[in-house]
């Protein structure tokens, strides 16, 4: 039986026990925030903002930063159809409308021209998901919010690591949220951050984030509004503190281990994720495209990696393709629909080796062979 090739999986050493033995230990009474605030400190240095928060999820920090903002009942929100649920799902729970738009055809994220058709009066935000490490044309997407006074959200749950114009995926919107989940390059099991230049909104989104309770309010237990409970645990964070200390070398095997797909897979009739010149990706997920012109049938593939003991992970669906009422898309979104079923994730993580990547390109072409 060959070994078991995961689709990803976490790098946790003794750095990082050591501070989880620390936080179990002695992160109790008036320590019980010191690894949520090391954690914090860290990665606000490394993303270059005023404000950051800790959080129990990149959903929960994604529907703090929408609530700060003061999305309301009937509110659209524009987003891109090819996503994860997880994104759409605080516009949903604070009754607002997602407006489903469409993405380019190269960097799968969303599409510039589509959002200007689907600006409305109603319009309140524009959330700009970059997908598997690549970005979105963040120039003209700030261009259009400050033209229609529309502000611009990062979803950067997946850009761990990927620069636009030497700047971090992250600090370019009036907030970004970041995901933390086992599956990330930095891992806290669970967990998320938001980030945020804007003090005024990072103070509403402290009160909400602690049942609405005001930061300095002296009375206990007074709360002025009722808030929510999206907050990262101490232990939790100790783990993302150890992560945060390795960033580099976390973020430097992502990219050896994408070159080493690029190579193998540079003759065959598919695409990979694309790093154009003014952006640096961070490959949390090398992901290919086939060809259009190949008959690919998806399943093969899968099935194929699933007899050498690889884990396999299919490309998003189009949200507006679940069939929930909520979720329509604006347009066509051809290139969504077309993309999503030619789409798939490969294995990439800490630990693996040059071997293990030429395992799996060598099952790819294997596929493809049968197909063409």
């Amino acid at each position: 039986m060959k070994s078991k090739i995961f689709y990803v999986k976490p790098s946790v050493t003794q750095v990082e026990i050591d501070f989880v033995l620390d936080a179990a230990a002695n992160g109790w009474g008036e320590h019980c925030y010191d690894y949520i605030e090391r954690f914090e400190n860290k990665f606000k240095d490394y993303l270059g903002v005023k404000h950051v928060l800790a959080t129990s999820s990149c959903t929960g920090a994604m529907h703090l930063g929408l609530a700060g903002l003061k999305i309301s009942p009937g509110d659209e929100i524009i987003l891109a159809d090819l996503n994860w649920i997880a994104t759409v799902s605080p516009i949903v729970h604070l009754m607002a409308k997602p407006v489903l738009i469409d993405v380019l055809p190269d960097s799968w994220c969303l599409d510039p021209f589509a959002v200007k058709r689907a600006i409305s009066k109603r319009t309140k935000a524009i959330i700009a998901t970059h997908l598997y490490g690549n970005l979105c044309e963040l120039h003209e997407l700030l261009q259009i919010g400050q033209k229609y006074g529309i502000p611009v959200i990062e979803d950067a749950a997946e850009a761990l690591g990927s620069y636009y114009d030497g700047r971090p995926a992250g600090s370019f919107g009036v907030f970004s949220t970041f995901s933390f989940h086992g599956s990330k390059t930095i891992t806290t099991g669970e967990g998320g951050i938001f980030a945020t230049n804007n003090t005024e909104l990072f103070n509403r989104v402290l009160t909400l984030s602690n049942h609405g309770r005001k930061q300095g309010e002296k009375r206990q237990f007074w709360s002025e509004r009722v808030g929510y409970k999206f907050k990262m645990a101490n232990i939790q964070a100790a783990i993302g503190y150890g992560q945060m200390t390795r960033f580099n070398e976390l973020i430097d095997k992502k990219r050896l281990v994408f070159s080493w797909y690029k190579e193998r897979l540079k003759n065959l009739p598919l695409m990979i994720n694309p790093e154009p010149a003014k952006c640096k990706n961070g490959y949390w997920m090398p992901t290919v495209i086939i060809d259009k012109e190949i008959n690919f049938d998806r399943e093969a593939l899968l099935t194929i990696f699933k007899e050498n003991n690889i884990d396999g992970r299919v490309f998003f669906w189009p949200l507006s393709l679940l069939g929930i009422d909520t979720l329509v898309k604006y347009e066509d979104n051809k290139i969504s629909y077309d993309l999503y079923s030619r789409g798939v994730n490969l294995p990439s993580y800490h630990d693996m080796t040059e071997k293990e990547v030429t395992r799996v390109a060598e099952c790819l072409k294997i596929s493809l062979n049968r197909q063409t």
